[in-house]
């Protein structure tokens, strides 16, 4: 990574400075305000969040190669947090802070060797469909998590549907100024959202909280505020190692949602004359940052759509942004310590509210719906298991639809009935909307698709057996103009297959073998049944063969 540190300065363009720099203190009041509430949401004192915006946005910065990336932390890694950390150190407990830093060294660890083994390609294990699900249920858990800071009450937490019973239960006992406090907040945000995208909406509301809270003294009426926050950078805090077996599996889980959080930012708002993120160094970059921001009591970082919208929106040209936005930080954490202390707890969770509502996005459910109803399925069976389950076993049932999802599609691959339009070269699945394409008397050809291996060879042989009864030909040939790889066990299929047909009138060809399958079948038993004579270049050969030995 020393070769790559700071590699941007060497393109940068002095006319790049102002633009960087304003967008650096745009990105920061969106970025700090956020970075706290988060910090509440993982169970975290909120100076964490300070730490989280300060350095793994800085050393990011000087790594990473999205150019108008902010990377902090994101709702998604704070829940997963707060659910981890939850296991081994409840809230306010002595230990919370080792427990914190031992997760964040895990989280870096394992980001950095995965871009050190070129795992890039893992952010694609979870499907869109399933990821849209995933995300929703983590809106839902956030949003249900924070109320009880919104209307002013308390009750021991527990699953998914006993705090939304709790919840529902303790409206009555809602503590009416802190109500108003949370509908000014989330007032303030969408307004301002609404009226002036470009205005920091977080800042402005955190700003007339504690502005209430120091001029007006509302806390006088039982708002609770954050407390006391110390002024200063921490001492180290060492991890806990006695804890790496018990917190290894959930910082797997926030590992990869940290990166493909990461990853899909950072590709979002690239422009294209800017270099595309390279997902490796995404890994290294992300996980060299997570591990610096462990030693003081830092959440996992990862790049955060929202915050990078509003540093791209707001000028930034490379990573120089993000510098400033981490300098901000520092300014505060040295600084502005004790204002934040004043800041009522249900601002916070109204900003973590009105920002996790995003989560939650009915128009992509409808779009999948109309696209595919089966990965529908998915997306609402990632998007209950999280609610249900629990948010670090809900990762689990992500991957494990999406894996499911994968088999369930090569596992039955099409077999597609052929015919040819009429007059041309072009072959094409037979069907209703084109009654004139040519078919031959005698002649059955048929076009499977995709990799046919051990766990789809069975039931491509069924679908071609089920062709064969319908038509009753008596030359099927096989078009693999669309199979790129034929495997063992299917290979031994197909040649059963033709065996068992040499004892009738259908005779098998095979038409269309790329390279890689032709060199497979011509050392099989089957090559050698069908030798040169059964092995057509295309289609268009095999038809004009048949009909000239017809």
């Amino acid at each position: 990574m020393a070769r790559f540190a700071l590699e941007w300065l060497q393109d940068y363009r002095r006319d790049w400075l102002r633009p960087d720099v304003i967008a650096g203190l745009t990105a920061s009041a969106v970025v700090i305000p956020k970075a706290l509430a988060y910090a509440t949401v993982a169970g975290l004192p909120v100076q964490a969040g300070l730490y989280t915006a300060f350095v793994p946005m800085a050393i990011y910065a000087v790594l990473g190669s999205s150019r108008p990336l902010s990377v902090s932390t994101t709702t998604t890694i704070a829940i997963l947090t707060g659910a981890a950390l939850a296991s081994v150190a409840p809230a306010g407990n002595a230990a919370l802070a080792q427990a914190a830093a031992t997760l964040a060294l895990l989280v870096g660890a394992i980001l950095v060797l995965a871009g050190i083994l070129r795992l890039g390609f893992v952010a694609n294990f979870i499907s869109e469909p399933v990821l849209v699900g995933f995300k929703a249920g983590i809106g839902v858990v956030i949003i249900l998590d924070q109320l009880p800071k919104l209307l002013g009450v308390h009750f021991d937490k527990g699953g998914f549907v006993h705090n939304l019973m709790a919840t529902f239960g303790a409206i009555p006992e809602s503590s009416l100024p802190t109500v108003l406090v949370s509908v000014v907040t989330i007032a303030i945000l969408l307004g301002l959202e609404r009226i002036s995208p470009r205005a920091p909406a977080p800042l402005v509301a955190v700003g007339a909280a504690i502005a209430a809270v120091w001029l007006l003294d509302i806390e006088r009426f039982g708002i609770s505020i954050v407390g006391t926050v110390p002024t200063g950078l921490p001492a180290p805090i060492w991890p806990d190692w006695h804890l790496l077996n018990a917190l290894w599996p959930a910082a797997t889980g926030i590992a990869l949602m940290s990166f493909t959080e990461t990853i899909a930012a950072g590709r979002a708002f690239a422009h294209t004359d800017e270099p595309t993120p390279a997902p490796n160094r995404e890994l290294v970059a992300t996980g060299i940052a997570t591990v610096g921001g462990a030693f003081l009591g830092a959440l996992p970082a990862g790049g955060g759509t929202s915050q990078t919208a509003v540093n791209r929106l707001a000028g930034a040209r490379s990573q120089l942004a993000g510098l400033v936005c981490a300098g901000v930080a520092l300014g505060t954490i040295l600084f502005l310590a004790p204002l934040i202390g004043l800041m009522p707890n249900a601002t916070l969770a109204a900003v973590v509210i009105v920002y996790s509502v995003g989560l939650i996005k009915p128009v992509e459910f409808m779009a999948i719906l109309q696209v595919r109803r089966t990965e529908f399925i998915w997306a609402l069976v990632a998007f209950v298991g999280v609610m249900l389950l629990g948010t670090l076993q809900g990762i689990v049932v992500a991957i494990v639809v999406s894996l499911v999802a994968l088999v369930y599609q090569v596992s039955d691959p099409p077999v597609h009935v052929l015919a040819r339009k009429r007059g041309t070269n072009v072959f094409r699945a037979r069907s209703s909307e084109h009654p004139d394409d040519e078919q031959f008397p005698g002649l059955l050809m048929l076009r499977p698709e995709g990799r046919i291996f051990f766990a789809n060879a069975e039931r491509v042989r069924e679908k071609i057996q089920q062709a064969i009864a319908q038509a009753q030909p008596k030359v099927v040939v096989l078009d693999l103009s669309r199979v790129f790889d034929l495997e063992y066990t299917a290979l031994k299929v197909l040649t059963e297959a033709e065996e068992r047909q040499g004892g009738t009138d259908v005779s098998l060809w095979l038409a269309g073998l790329n390279p890689g399958v032709l060199d497979v079948v011509r050392k099989s038993r089957l090559g050698k049944a069908l030798g040169r004579e059964r092995m057509m270049f295309n289609l268009e050969h095999a038809v004009d063969t048949y009909r000239s030995r017809s």
